[in-house]
C-alpha cells in the first residue's frame, strides 16, 4: 500500500522537493489509518444497529425498514433506507441524498468543483477559472475581497450542508487533472446519538495543465456540527471553512498566430512560449460560522424562538513573483522603487446579529439587528502622486429579515432584506424576492425582484504593485446598484422551463484596458431570455439549453455573447441485468463570437480588451461521454474536444488563453452508507 501511495506521488509531482514532501506526507497518512479504524470503530459502537426494542428512545422513524420484530428473541434489527440519509442548509427543510442516475449529473459531475457550469468558458487547466459569458451577481464580493477568477471555488455560508444519518456516511468525489494531478473530495459524516452529527470534508486539487507556468493547486478544509435539544426547543449549526485558491500565472500564450494556425512544433503545448515565468496567484478564505436558536415557550402553541448568529470571516489575496516580468513594462523608470515583488491585501469582517423569530409553517418571519466590524488592507507602498491607505476599518450597524409564506401548498414566498451603514463603505442594502407559484402539478411559475447597492467588491477600491501603472485606489466611489427582474415558466411537456431576466446596472464598476477601475456614469441595461427542454423516444432523449442575451446600452463595458447553447444527445438504460445503468451520448457546447474581455493576472480579475486583442467564440465544443452507475457508485467518462482530431484547435476562453485540447476526463462519485 505504502510502496503503490508513494509511486503515485511521485508520477504527479515534478520536482524533488514535492516528492520528498508529499511522501512524508503520505507516511503520516498511512499512520493515520490505524487511528481512524479505532474512531471508526467506536463510531459504530455508539450508534449500532442492533437496538433494544424496550428503550422508547431508540425507536426508528417509518423511513426506516424492520428486518426483525423482535418475537424470537429480545432484539429489534433495523436496516435503513435511503430515506434515511439526509441533509440540509441551516433552519430549512431536508432532503434525501441524491444517488439517481439523471442528465444533470453530467454537467455536474464532469467538471471539477461539481457545478454546472454553462454560460462559463474554461481555460486549459481545471482549477484555474473561467471567462464568463453571462452577467450573473456574487453575493461573496459584497464588502470582502474575493476577486472574480478566485470565486468559483468558493463555498458560500448558504453552500454548506449539515447532515442527519443513520449510519456512518462517506462520499468520494474524484476528477483527473489535466496533464499530471488530480481532484478528490472527500465528506465523513456520522451521528452521535440522535440530536448531534459532525461532518469533516476534504477536496484536495493538484493539476499540472496544458501550458507552460499554469500549474493550479486547491485545497478546502470544512467541519460542520448540527445539535438538537431533546425537547427539539434549541437547535445549533456551526462550521469552520478554509479554502485556498492557487494558481501558477503565465500570461497568455505569447504568440497567438502559433496556436491559430495549428504549428507543428506547437502541437505539444509546453513548447508554447508564455508572457510569465515566475509569477503565481494565491487566495485564502476562512470562516468561523455559529448560529444557534432557542424556544422559551411550547412551539405547537407559540412558535416563538429567540437566534443568534456570530460570524468572522478572513480573505487574503498575493499576487508573487520571483522577479519583476519584462511583460509588465518597458523601462525601469516604470518600477517602483524599493517596493516589494510580491503584493497582498486582505479583508476581515467579525459579524454578530441577534434575531427574533415567528416559525409557523405557512407563516415564518425573523427579524433582528447585525453589528459588523469590517477591515479591509494592503501592502504599504509610497509613490510621488498617489496615496494608497494601508488599512480601511469601520464598524457597521444594521438590519436584516426574512419572510416566507406557504398557501394552500400552490403559493410559496421567500423574502430576504439586509440594510446597514458605515462611515467608510457607506450604505448597504439588499433584498431577494422569490415568488413559486404552482396551480397545477408539474406546472409552476417562478418570479423574482432582487436588488442591491452596494459599495464596489474590495478588489476594485485599491491596489499596491511594484508596476507603477498598476497602482490604484478609487477614492469617493459610488455604490454600484444592480436591480433584476425575472422569471421562469415550468411546463410538465418535455420537461421544459422558459426563462427571462432583465438586469439594470447604475455605476456599473469595472477595469478599463490599463486594468485601472472605473465607474459608469450611465446605466447598463441587460436582456435574457431562454429554455431548457428533455424530448425523449424510448430510452432516447435530447437535452438542449439555449440562452439569448443582449447588452442593450454600454456594450463597450461589458461584452457578452449574444447566443449560448448547448445539447446533449444521449442514450439511457438499464444493463447486466439491471444490476446497473448507463448513459451514452455527445454533447456539443458553443458561444457566439464576440469581443471578450482579456483575463487580467495580478488582480485575477477581468479588464476591457486592449488594441492587441480579439474576438473569440463560434467554435463548438464537442465531448463525447460514456456513464454509468452500480449501486451507489457512479462513473463519468468523457472524451473533451473531440473536434480536435478533425482539425487543430482553435477555441479560446479569453484572449491568448485558449481551451483545452482532446483530453479523456474522468469523474468518480461513491457514496457509502455503511
Amino acid at each position: 500500500m505504502r510502496g503503490f501511495l508513494l509511486l503515485i506521488i511521485s508520477y504527479f509531482c515534478s520536482t524533488k522537493s514535492e516528492v520528498q514532501i508529499l511522501r512524508r506526507f503520505c507516511v503520516m497518512i498511512i499512520q493515520m489509518k490505524y487511528i481512524l479504524s479505532i474512531i471508526f470503530f467506536l463510531s459504530l459502537t455508539i450508534r449500532a444497529q442492533v437496538v433494544n426494542k424496550t428503550d422508547s428512545n431508540q425507536l426508528p422513524k417509518e423511513d426506516t425498514l424492520v428486518v426483525d420484530s423482535g418475537k424470537k428473541d429480545s432484539l429489534k434489527i433495523f436496516k435503513p433506507t435511503i430515506n434515511d440519509y439526509l441533509y440540509q442548509k441551516q433552519f430549512s427543510e431536508k432532503k434525501v441524498f441524491d444517488t439517481v442516475m439523471t442528465a444533470d449529473k453530467t454537467y455536474i459531475f464532469s467538471q471539477y468543483n461539481n457545478r454546472d457550469n454553462f454560460g462559463r468558458a474554461q481555460v486549459a487547466n481545471i482549477g484555474a477559472g473561467f471567462n464568463p459569458l453571462t452577467y450573473e451577481v456574487i453575493p461573496e464580493q459584497n464588502l470582502a475581497l474575493l476577486p472574480t477568477n478566485k470565486s468559483y471555488w468558493i463555498l458560500g455560508v448558504d453552500d454548506i450542508n449539515y447532515y442527519d444519518v443513520k449510519t456512518p456516511t462517506a462520499t468520494f468525489i474524484y476528477h483527473n487533472a489535466m496533464k499530471n494531478g488530480a481532484a478528490l473530495k472527500s465528506m465523513y459524516t456520522q451521528n452521535i446519538g440522535k440530536r448531534f452529527n459532525f461532518s469533516l470534508e476534504y477536496s484536495g486539487l493538484r493539476s499540472q495543465g496544458m501550458y507552460r507556468n499554469s500549474l493550479a493547486s486547491n485545497n478546502n478544509t470544512l467541519f460542520t456540527g448540527h445539535y438538537v435539544s431533546k425537547k427539539g426547543n434549541y437547535e445549533l449549526f456551526a462550521h469552520y471553512l478554509h479554502q485556498n485558491v492557487n494558481n501558477q500565472e503565465n500570461g497568455g500564450i505569447a504568440v497567438d498566430s502559433l496556436f491559430q494556425q495549428g504549428d507543428s512544433n506547437s502541437r505539444n503545448r509546453q513548447n508554447l512560449q508564455v508572457n510569465l515565468a515566475s509569477s503565481s496567484s494565491q487566495y485564502s478564505y476562512r470562516r468561523y460560522y455559529l448560529t444557534h436558536q432557542f424556544a422559551p415557550f411550547n412551539s405547537e402553541k407559540i412558535p416563538f424562538k429567540i437566534r443568534h448568529t456570530i460570524s468572522h470571516q478572513g480573505n487574503k489575496y498575493y499576487y508573487s513573483q520571483n522577479a519583476p516580468e519584462a511583460y509588465w513594462y518597458d523601462v525601469p523608470q516604470q518600477l517602483v522603487t524599493d517596493a516589494p515583488l510580491s503584493s497582498k491585501k486582505y479583508s476581515d469582517n467579525l459579524s454578530n446579529t441577534v434575531s427574533l423569530v415567528w416559525d409557523n409553517e405557512k407563516f415564518k418571519l425573523d427579524a433582528g439587528v447585525r453589528y459588523q466590524m469590517l477591515k479591509f488592507g494592503t501592502n504599504a507602498i509610497n509613490l510621488p502622486l498617489l496615496q494608497i491607505p494601508a488599512e480601511i476599518k469601520e464598524s457597521r450597524l444594521g438590519a436584516v429579515g426574512n419572510l416566507q409564506i406557504r398557501l394552500f401548498d400552490k403559493i410559496q414566498l421567500n423574502s430576504f432584506l439586509e440594510f446597514s451603514n458605515g462611515s467608510q463603505f457607506g450604505t448597504y442594502l439588499k433584498t431577494t424576492n422569490n415568488l413559486k407559484f404552482e396551480p397545477v402539478k408539474d406546472y409552476f411559475v417562478n418570479a423574482k425582484v432582487n436588488f442591491q447597492s452596494v459599495y464596489p467588491s474590495f478588489n476594485y477600491i485599491l491596489n499596491t504593485s511594484i508596476y507603477n501603472n498598476y497602482n490604484y485606489y478609487l477614492q469617493n466611489a459610488r455604490n454600484q446598484t444592480v436591480s433584476e427582474i425575472g422569471g421562469s415558466l415550468g411546463l410538465k411537456w418535455f420537461r421544459t422551463e422558459l426563462f427571462a431576466n432583465y438586469y439594470r446596472i447604475d455605476n456599473y464598476t469595472y477595469f478599463d484596458s490599463n486594468a485601472i477601475p472605473q465607474q459608469s456614469g450611465s446605466p447598463v441595461n441587460i436582456s435574457q431570455i431562454g429554455g431548457d427542454a428533455t424530448f425523449s423516444y424510448g430510452d432516447f432523449h435530447l437535452n438542449t439549453r439555449l440562452q439569448f442575451q443582449n447588452v442593450l446600452t454600454n456594450k463597450d463595458l461589458l461584452p457578452l455573447p449574444g447566443f449560448i447553447g448547448r445539447a446533449n444527445f444521449y442514450y439511457q438504460t438499464k444493463a447486466f441485468k439491471k444490476a446497473a445503468e448507463i448513459q451514452t451520448g455527445i454533447k456539443v457546447y458553443y458561444f457566439s463570437k464576440f469581443a471578450s474581455r482579456t483575463y487580467f493576472p495580478i488582480l485575477n480579475e477581468y479588464i476591457l480588451p486592449g488594441a492587441n486583442s480579439f474576438s473569440i467564440g463560434g467554435q463548438p465544443i464537442a465531448d463525447i461521454y460514456f456513464n454509468m452507475k452500480v449501486k451507489k457508485m457512479f462513473f463519468f467518462i468523457e472524451g473533451q474536444q473531440v473536434g480536435t482530431f478533425l482539425s487543430h484547435n482553435k477555441a479560446y476562453a479569453f484572449p491568448s488563453y485558449p481551451v483545452y485540447d482532446f483530453r479523456l476526463n474522468l469523474g468518480i462519485v461513491w457514496y457509502l452508507f455503511n
